[in-house]
């Protein structure tokens, strides 16, 4: 007679557990002047998976940089960012994006850039996201973060259009570009002395 334990040992496997269900992720928009830095910026972010150039607040679909820059697109540079909840929360994206990657009490410009492309807005998708901000904002401007008004757009977002293959990742390989070392690696430098627990070297 066969003992329990071997018996059982004997037996049969039955079928492998399910495999854990993916971490849910979550997107974000970001418009605060030339794309490369803001991208650059987000994905030295602990917690995000992705960050993509590209253009939205506009009604020309499928735009080009050359048409954006021309004008007539209403569109802004805009940086979407997906993120895992569980690491880092919308909030604190906004807050990086408020405080670290741009200056949002400039209008219709940034730093040496100008025109309407360039503006600050925070697209959202839902009213939580529109909740989110309004209350950072407020929060801002209560506390006197800025001596000048924040003058960032609150847009629902309808559209994102990725840029061309070349914008992407661009500060990732042009470090030693004069505009980005002039403008852009201060602001990842910011980024990680001011939020030193979520700031992740990349490359």
């Amino acid at each position: 007679m066969i003992p329990l334990l071997v018996a059982l040992a004997l037996a049969p496997a039955g079928p492998p557990p399910p495999p854990p269900a993916p971490p849910a992720l979550d997107t974000a928009w970001f418009a605060g002047g030339c794309f490369w830095g803001v991208e650059g910026i987000f994905e030295h972010v602990a917690g995000v998976v992705s960050a993509r150039s590209g253009y939205a607040g506009g009604t020309t679909r499928n735009p080009t940089s050359e048409q954006v820059y021309r004008g007539g697109t209403g569109h802004a540079e805009t940086v979407e960012v997906v993120f895992d909840p569980a690491r880092v929360s919308y909030r604190q994206l906004l807050m990086i994006f408020f405080l670290v990657a741009h200056d949002p009490t400039e209008l219709d410009r940034q730093g040496p850039d100008s025109g309407t492309d360039y503006r600050s807005i925070a697209f959202y998708r839902d009213s939580a996201q529109r909740g989110a901000i309004d209350a950072l904002i407020a929060d801002l401007q209560a506390k006197h973060i800025y001596r000048s008004p924040i003058v960032t757009e609150v847009v629902a977002l309808k559209a994102f259009y990725p840029a061309e293959a070349f914008h992407q990742h661009y500060m990732e390989h042009h470090l030693d570009d004069p505009y980005i070392a002039t403008n852009d690696v201060p602001r990842l430098a910011a980024l990680r002395r001011e939020f030193p627990g979520l700031y992740r070297a990349v490359w």
